[in-house]
């Protein structure tokens, strides 16, 4: 009794006791009427639902073409009249001190060549005899590729790199051939390799492949579905795994992602694109007042002057009522209404930063608001994805692995528990033993609830293989302390036999983090969860459990009177025993 008294006063035993029952309180075990539940998070393969994988649409390709034929493919057609280039030093990269100049017959101003983007800096001069001259300065070569082919193919287009050479990033996707066709009508072609092999190829880079990933994940968790695992496969797709949710809401769910834009009307039904999604800096939650819900958001300096610009362009300052600004999700509306009359005003003067959508009133008129919020918060998709395979885990299979998991679980530990009590023979060892193993498993669910980590089969596989690590270490413990079959005579030979076990299972439990560290970092699909629970099992281990069984085995054979309590002085090179 006085035993048992003497370990929960033991700090470690202390803080054991407190992460275990903290443990038990984050995993929340109760029955219900329609059974056990927990806050435990189950993932595709334990709970059934349903799998999309999406393919991410783009190209990738080094280009060249003829700047002069760029400027006139994209100049012309603006200003209805052809233009005559008449000089241009665009040749080497950058665009510091590049212009090109060029004359027409018609009379033209700077915002009509300011509006294609062409360049940062324009001017024009009207002489005599009817020909107007028009610089472009802080201009480039690639700037105007990457500029014709946005317009032609009607998307991004990013420039990219692959080993130090520059690669055009078409956000669409678009067959060789017809790329090919395209730039051969401003004197361009597609680049080709050293062995002569085209650099034209099908796909997105990785860092479009990643923010596809992450702001469809951010969509995903902002229509409150907490929890859905979204990751790359490979270069060009993500999967999507939907526990508890079948297929076809599932593909219902994905379909409703996509590009955000709004766009400002001009004539009749005809609109013109202001933004992407990708401008819009913060979203604030709906609030309610003036008799309407409201859903609050701010653009970025470049979104506010861009609103800002086709606002006046298009006479939206003018009669706000005539041009609604709309908002699109894949070329659907979401949203439209006209500019409030005073922040039409205020545009004349001014961009305009924070803005309030406006939605009516009522309970049509909130959720119509709370989507918007949704569609605003989750950005833009920088591309277009393609379903491209998907498949269904019925429930009962789920629910037959759950329970298959559980027993594997059982077998594995009352196996390891067989073993070691015919190698030691001694029950107040293995009882200790067990109960820590136990503990350790606890206490791993735990942290699982906390982080709201999916638990799946690969995850389980981790918390078997804990299982095994950590009896691992405790046979360690356990075979240091019984050198050869004795127990330590003194507290001073346990205490070093003890400190010698540890310093063995450190460097095993640094070199098993070590090795699963790359897994979880680079995010091999289901081996991530492998990796994590393993990490997470070793760590709770060795500063939780490890320690715990060492004070326990300490008192176990102290009770039993194997170690005898002594204090030993050292005095000079003689050793006194009181």
């Amino acid at each position: 009794m006085n035993k048992a008294k003497n370990l929960l006063k033991n700090p470690r035993i202390i803080i054991f006791l407190l992460a275990v029952l903290g443990a038990i309180f984050a995993i929340h075990p109760s029955y219900t009427n329609a059974g056990a539940t927990s806050h435990l998070h189950y993932g595709l393969d334990l709970e059934g639902g349903s799998w999309l994988q999406l393919k991410l649409e783009g190209t990738l390709a080094q280009i060249d073409a003829d700047p002069e034929k760029i400027v006139s493919a994209l100049v012309e057609p603006a200003i209805g009249s052809p233009i005559n280039i008449t000089n241009n030093n665009l040749q080497g990269g950058g665009s510091a001190n590049k212009y090109i100049t060029f004359t027409t017959s018609v009379p033209i101003n700077a915002s009509q060549i300011e509006r294609l983007g062409l360049g940062a800096n324009v001017s024009v001069d009207n002489p005599s005899k009817g020909i107007t001259q028009v610089t472009i300065a802080s201009i480039s070569k690639e700037s105007l590729i990457q500029n014709y082919l946005a317009k032609s193919l009607d998307t991004e287009v990013g420039p990219t790199s692959n080993k130090n050479v520059l690669v055009y990033e078409i956000k669409k996707s678009i067959s060789e051939k017809d790329l090919e066709a395209l730039m051969e009508k401003v004197g361009g072609f597609i680049v080709k390799n050293q062995d002569g092999t085209s650099t034209y190829k099908e796909g997105v880079s990785t860092e479009t492949r990643d923010l596809t990933r992450d702001i469809l994940n951010d969509k995903l968790n902002a229509f409150g579905l907490k929890d859905i695992p979204v990751r790359t496969v490979g270069e060009d797709y993500i999967q999507v795994d939907f526990a508890g949710i079948d297929l076809a809401t599932a593909k219902k769910i994905v379909d409703t992602q996509g590009k955000f834009e709004i766009r400002i009307q001009t004539t009749g039904n005809e609109t013109q694109h202001v933004v992407y999604g990708d401008t819009i800096e913060d979203v604030r939650i709906i609030s309610y007042h003036d008799n309407q819900w409201h859903v609050p958001f701010t653009l970025s300096e470049a979104g506010a002057r861009a609103l800002q610009k086709a606002a006046i362009e298009t006479g939206a300052v003018d009669k706000p009522e005539q041009h609604n600004l709309n908002m699109y999700l894949d070329q659907v509306k979401v949203y439209g209404a006209p500019l409030n009359p005073d922040a039409a005003t205020r545009l004349r003067e001014t961009p305009i930063y924070s803005w309030e959508a406006s939605t009516g009133t009522g309970d049509d008129a909130k959720k119509e608001a709370k989507n918007l919020e949704v569609h605003l918060r989750a950005g833009a998709l920088p591309v277009h994805v393609m379903l491209e395979s998907s498949g269904h885990v019925d429930a009962g299979l789920g629910a037959q692995f759950k329970t298959e998991a559980v027993i594997a679980g059982l077998i594995s530990l009352i196996a390891v528990a067989s073993v070691v009590y015919f190698r030691y023979k001694r029950p107040g060892i293995l009882i200790p033993m067990v109960g820590t193993s136990i503990s350790e498993i606890i206490m791993i669910l735990g942290v699982a609830a906390l982080i709201k980590w999916q638990l799946d089969l690969s995850s389980i596989a981790g918390i078997i293989a804990s299982i095994g690590t950590g009896i691992d270490h405790l046979i360690i413990i356990t075979d240091e302390v019984l050198y050869e079959g004795k127990v330590p005579s003194t507290m001073s030979a346990f205490s070093s036999r003890i400190g010698k076990a540890f310093v063995i299972i450190i460097g095993a439990a640094s070199t098993n983090i070590i090795a699963m560290a790359p897994l979880v970092v680079m995010g091999f699909g289901t081996l991530k969860g492998f990796a994590i629970t393993t990490i997470i099992g070793v760590f709770i281990g060795v500063i939780v459990a490890r320690p715990v069984y060492g004070v326990v085995i300490k008192e176990l054979l102290e009770a039993k009177g194997e170690i005898e309590k002594r204090v030993e002085v050292t005095r000079g090179n003689e050793g006194l025993a009181d």
